[in-house]
């Protein structure tokens, strides 16, 4: 969502109008978020103020993706957390008791709680069988203050300390794209990913065979784009363009019109 429809506290122009265009069509959506700190609600209540107004129904978090993932795993399992309440409300609506000892999974989310005390007790608890669950591997946030460590580089200290790799089911992970799609209802050719990132919003919906949309409005430049040996099937500048070109035809899926036409309109 960062980078997609807002940067830091501040709406990218052209998010609301294009959330609303959805809600009155009637066109399932999902918000996708490598971010396990926040619940579905409170991401609700984050986007109201910009004037994104949504359901708690509308949001799908990696947190979720991950609970669900550990339910399938293990029933009833338990679980020693780093992380914040968005990952904490996920495992318990998912049947998993947070432990402090002797837990089946040491699962790591995003937080401002990151200590060596913490790591120290985490490495213990896998080196005695625990297994290590990332939220996701991004390496860092994006903040109004720039970035700040992700769940990635929190992660990386544990695999490097214990020995082990950590398996992730965030974006790009097919778990958490593939559960999206289900949720909503829809077949992998009437699925679009629109994202920010190449390396997990595009990466994904490629490998899943989603039509794919690069919005250029938070952190990838047009310049990057050589260096990938996939690419989207249609980029441009922010959310509003995609608007602009969905309006104007009447909604008709745009993955059957000529792609290179919509290049030259989105760059227009």
């Amino acid at each position: 969502m960062d980078g997609v429809l807002y940067r830091g506290t501040e709406m990218i122009p052209g998010a609301d109008a294009f959330v609303r265009e959805l809600r009155e069509r009637d066109i399932p959506f999902r918000f996708l978020t490598n971010n396990s700190q926040r619940t579905r609600r409170d991401i609700v209540a984050k986007l109201g103020p910009m004037g994104i107004l949504i359901d708690e129904e509308h949001v799908y978090t990696c947190a979720m993706a991950t609970a669900a993932y550990l339910e399938w795993q293990k029933p009833g399992g338990t679980a020693f957390v780093i992380g914040e309440g968005g990952l904490l409300n996920a495992l318990h609506a998912h049947g998993y008791a947070v432990v402090d000892n002797n837990p089946d999974y040491v699962v790591v989310g995003e937080g401002r709680t990151f200590n060596l005390e913490l790591v120290e007790a985490a490495v213990r608890m896998i080196l005695r069988g625990a297994k290590l669950v990332a939220t996701n591997l991004d390496p860092n946030c994006p903040t109004q203050n720039g970035l700040r460590p992700g769940c990635g580089a929190m992660v990386a200290m544990l695999e490097t300390a214990a020995g082990v790799k950590a398996f992730s089911v965030g974006k790009p992970s097919p778990f958490m794209m593939r559960a999206a799609r289900k949720d909503l209802g829809l077949s992998t050719d009437e699925t679009t990913m629109i994202g920010d990132t190449m390396d997990t919003d595009i990466l994904g919906g490629v490998q899943l065979g989603f039509h794919t949309v690069l919005v250029l409005s938070g952190g990838t430049r047009r310049e990057d784009l050589s260096r990938y040996a996939y690419q989207a099937e249609l980029v441009v500048d922010s959310i509003a363009d995609l608007h602009r070109l969905l309006v104007e035809r009447k909604w008709e899926p745009w993955w059957n019109l000529r792609r290179p036409a919509l290049v030259r309109e989105a760059a227009a």
